[in-house]
């Protein structure tokens, strides 16, 4: 897993939310991830559809900004999502309700 990259994970997140529309339906939400770095990207994450694509999303309720390998470690549980928000690590806009969900979006 060390070769982990944000594109590859979104990737993954696509065929995740695809595969079970039902559990990404009931989010009900659209993410705009905003991935700083060498690696880094824009990304939409749209459950309401459901699926992730690169490129930013025309209304997201969410949106999260990250560096690259500090995404690549949230995602792998190496980082946790609360204290990367209050040492200012994950950045969140929007409906911090939506952020709390953040977890069903990115673990599956």
């Amino acid at each position: 897993m060390a070769d982990q990259t944000p594109s590859l994970i979104f990737e993954e997140i696509d065929k995740r939310v695809k595969a079970n529309p039902e559990k990404a339906k009931a989010i009900n939400a659209v993410y705009q991830f905003e991935v700083t770095g060498e690696q880094g990207g824009t990304w939409t994450v749209d459950c309401t559809v459901p699926e992730a694509r690169t490129g930013a999303a025309p209304n997201p309720g969410c949106t999260v900004t990250i560096a690259d390998r500090d995404f690549v470690d949230l995602v792998q549980g190496k980082l946790n999502g609360q204290l990367a928000f209050m040492s200012g690590k994950l950045k969140i806009g929007g409906n911090m309700a939506l952020a709390m969900k953040l977890q069903l979006v990115l673990g599956g």
